[in-house]
């Protein structure tokens, strides 16, 4: 009885510094784990990425404007090389029509103004006029000149006019009247014209022209120079 009764508190010792052992153990391995880094300095780090990201996009984002900036001048270099390249393409441009192909006719008058369509040409440089429709088309931007003459029999209640065109904008008249024999004429103007512009003459109203093998009635025009 006296050795279990010192046995006993020997093993209760012993378990009791094992368990101190094992806590300590076990503190030990925890406090060795590494911890977290600290949270401000992952911000800070975080927030150092970010301004470096946005100081990149800025410089993307001039580096695009300049290269869109270059690319809209070299398209419009290269337009304008086009545009030179034509001008140089299209050296000379000259017309010269009469009224009639052939026979003999009076046009007019009429109570609207009406196209006249010089259908005998004698020449067509550049072939700018269309005698199907009368209509001269600019291939080039430049100053054009042109002239006309109409001519009819003289009558008393019907005049000889025609009207040159540019577009929709009446431009200068070649007008006369009176009452007997043959009378004549004539006018002229020089154009500033674009490419797509279109020029022609027009009847004027209730007036009337004559025109036979001798071609009195006329419509010329050419290219002065480009601009």
């Amino acid at each position: 009885m006296m050795i279990v009764t010192v046995i006993f508190p020997l093993l209760l010792l012993v378990y009791s510094v094992s368990m101190d052992q094992s806590n300590t153990k076990a503190e030990n391995e925890i406090l060795a784990q590494p911890f977290p880094q600290d949270i401000h300095a992952v911000l800070r780090e975080m927030t150092g990425s970010l301004v470096q990201l946005r100081v990149e996009m800025r410089f993307l984002q001039r580096e695009n404007q300049a290269n869109a900036a270059k690319l809209e001048e070299l398209e419009r270099q290269k337009t304008e090389l086009d545009k030179l390249k034509q001008q140089l393409q299209v050296k000379h441009v000259a017309f010269s029509a009469a009224l009639l192909a052939q026979g003999d006719a009076t046009l007019g008058p009429f109570h609207t103004f009406t196209p006249l369509v010089f259908k005998h040409v004698v020449s067509n440089i550049g072939n700018a006029y269309n005698p199907n429709t009368g209509v001269f088309t600019p291939p080039v931007r430049g100053a054009y000149h042109f002239e006309w003459h109409i001519g009819a029999h003289g009558d008393g209640n019907h005049p000889t006019g025609a009207v040159l065109i540019k577009n929709s904008e009446h431009i200068f008249i070649a007008y006369e009247h009176q009452p007997t024999h043959y009378g004549t004429s004539s006018n002229s103007v020089t154009l500033l014209l674009e490419v797509g512009d279109v020029v022609f003459l027009r009847l004027w109203v209730n007036t009337r022209v004559y025109d036979n093998q001798n071609h009195h009635n006329t419509f010329s025009g050419h290219l002065l120079f480009t601009m």
